[in-house]
């Protein structure tokens, strides 16, 4: 009999599983432990079901179906509970969560959820909606009043460097970029109007652009383009009333954003950092 005749053609199959080759190097880590004198704790080794675990399974279960589950469907949940909680246990004990990308950023963001979850639950008065509309009206108004300028680039945006750096150097800025028939600069031009004549993405880009530099690539219907606001105000500054629900979710958007940076400023003050560049 032959090497490859030792084993059935579908232990062999199995055999060939990463899976497989996973969980033996597992237990193979397990029984070096064991014979190095290490031990296990027995406590990591007791998964504990209390009431409290079983109705929040029931309640997540409720959630989602809109019924209660029937007692079949709690010993599932159950199952499936024990199953994830005895993987996540062992994966532990591999260490299979360090140096994990994805894990890594799954618990960054959980990090700032928890940093922003405070001020997204907030709830603001009148009062601080008005002084936040009155901080930012160009953010809701009907409609935008810029004073611009935009350089055409066409399909290169990697022009954009070389032009910055000569309007930089105190080169003619109307004698950079590619000619088309835009107008160059615009006067009083509402985000309407820009709109219809370079299209609505580079319209929304100029109310993030900042004022009185130049900034890009941005793009519209026709390429890329640099633009420099260099003025920018609200056509009419509509009543609190008329868009209240605007204002309180950018109010809070920005404040989460705000207390997010907070937070993170706060942890990293008791860190040391240490970098080696090449």
């Amino acid at each position: 009999m032959t090497g490859s005749e030792k084993f059935p053609s579908p232990l062999r199959a199995l055999l060939r599983e990463p899976l497989v080759h996973f969980l033996i190097a597992g237990f193979l880590v397990f029984l070096l432990s064991l014979w190095r004198g290490g031990g296990v704790d027995a406590e990591s080794r007791t998964i504990h079901i209390t009431e409290d675990k079983v109705a929040r399974l029931s309640a997540s279960w409720e959630q989602i179906w809109r019924r209660p589950p029937t007692q079949s469907e709690i010993d599932g949940l159950i199952r499936d509970y024990i199953k994830e909680e005895v993987y996540y246990r062992e994966a532990k004990r591999l260490g299979l969560d360090e140096d994990d990308t994805v894990i890594r950023r799954r618990l960054r963001s959980k990090m700032e959820f928890l940093a922003k979850a405070q001020v997204e639950n907030a709830q603001a008065d009148d009062q601080t909606l008005q002084r936040w509309l009155d901080r930012h009206p160009e953010r809701f108004a009907t409609d935008i009043i810029y004073d611009v300028d935009q350089l055409y680039l066409g399909e290169d945006a990697q022009d954009a460097s070389a032009i910055l750096k000569n309007i930089a150097s105190g080169a003619d800025w109307r004698e950079q970029g590619k000619a088309i028939s835009l107008p160059r600069a615009l006067e009083k031009s509402s985000a309407s109007d820009i709109a219809r004549q370079f299209g609505d993405s580079f319209a929304q880009a100029l109310s993030a652009a900042p004022l009185d530099r130049w900034a890009g690539p941005v793009e519209s219907g026709f390429g890329d383009h640099l633009v420099r606001v260099r003025a920018r105000k609200a056509s009419a500054k509509p009543t609190l009333a008329a868009v209240r629900q605007r204002v309180e979710n950018d109010w809070r958007v920005s404040g989460a954003n705000a207390r997010e940076a907070e937070a993170y400023q706060s942890l990293l003050a008791a860190y040391t950092i240490k970098i080696a560049k090449p």
